[in-house]
């Protein structure tokens, strides 16, 4: 972080996930269990984006139980509110007072290239919230002074947005903000489709059985196991020729621990349904505590929102120290 106050604290981590639908076990697998192992390293900033939901018109009532759902799920996965800092990001204001600023220093082009914008514009209603939104992601980095964010493939544009907007405030300002660096995590488990394999696992997919949620009942994950597709010709055998055998093995050794080799010794002689069955038994044992854990939070609701709350109590320390920083150096008046 250079020269900036925090030089001697744990790096700073930011990241999110927008409630846009139920979470699924390869949010579990793909980011949360990695957000849990950080937690002790660094000092992490967890949130629900519930503003980045509205670029995409929302059911104003789905939106709010979504955000909360979200919020569960993330305690009930392992984040430790008392020593993570958890928050909904509408409950910080000063996201959205930061963007504003930023956006005046941001490019027409900068916004009008981002692959994600072109690719949503087209399934949706265009509006200038989905247009502008990568720089409200550059907000939510910058004001908390992240060192660093765990970033996919569909996000290295706008990490690349919010370095870009970092530098180049600094450089007419003095230096102001941490330049966040990629945080390339350990790799998750890449969960696949259940009905079609060659397809990652998606909240948003139309056929439910393609889906293992987080919240499904034990007789809802084996049925959708059972139901699975497969591939032709018999054996249990990890190959990317066998893309659906393949994924049930991911699920089992997700679930039970075994490694590829000790799954294909243990089915050796195995067909098919015997393999799903256990499959099944297995994942359902796996999320059984978690799903116990999230209807416990959300059953609730009034010690969820006071977790939250204090969680953006504890955020807003932060970002509100950036922004003062940020409209001193601009020149807003201060009182």
């Amino acid at each position: 972080m250079n020269s900036i106050e925090n030089i001697d604290k744990k790096p700073v981590i930011l990241s999110g996930i927008t409630p846009s639908g139920i979470l699924t076990i390869g949010h579990l697998t793909g980011a949360l269990h990695n957000w849990v192992k950080l937690q002790n390293s660094y000092d992490c900033y967890f949130m629900i984006a519930d503003q980045h939901a509205i670029t995409v018109k929302q059911e104003p009532a789905a939106l709010r139980k979504r955000t909360l759902d979200t919020a569960a799920m993330f305690i009930a996965c392992g984040i430790d509110p008392e020593t993570s800092n958890l928050f909904i990001q509408s409950h910080v204001p000063e996201h959205s007072q930061l963007t504003w600023v930023l956006s005046c220093f941001t490019g027409m082009g900068e916004c009008g290239r981002m692959t994600q914008y072109k690719d949503k514009s087209e399934k949706h209603s265009e509006n200038v919230g989905l247009f502008a939104y990568p720089i409200l992601m550059a907000s939510d980095i910058l004001i908390y002074q992240a060192n660093l964010v765990p970033v996919g493939e569909d996000q290295k544009q706008h990490l690349e947005l919010s370095r870009n907007l970092a530098n180049r405030f600094n450089f007419n300002y003095s230096e102001t903000f941490a330049v966040p660096e990629p945080f390339i995590a350990e790799i998750g488990a890449r969960i696949m489709s259940l009905q079609e394999p060659n397809k990652k696992m998606s909240k948003s997919d139309e056929n439910s059985n393609a889906t293992i949620f987080l919240t499904d009942s034990d007789t809802e994950i084996k049925n959708k196991i059972k139901r699975a597709v497969t591939d032709s010709g018999t054996g249990i055998k990890f190959s990317d020729e066998k893309p659906g055998i393949a994924n049930l093995m991911t699920l089992y050794n997700i679930s039970s621990g075994k490694s590829f080799k000790e799954i294909e010794e243990e089915f050796e002689n195995a067909g098919y349904g015997d393999f799903k069955k256990a499959v099944g038994d297995s994942v359902a044992n796996y999320l059984n505590p978690i799903r116990d854990k999230y209807f416990e939070l959300r059953n609730n609701e009034l010690k969820l929102k006071e977790i939250l709350s204090l969680g953006a109590d504890k955020a807003r320390k932060t970002a509100m120290k950036t922004l003062r920083k940020v409209y001193k150096k601009i020149g807003f008046v201060s009182l």
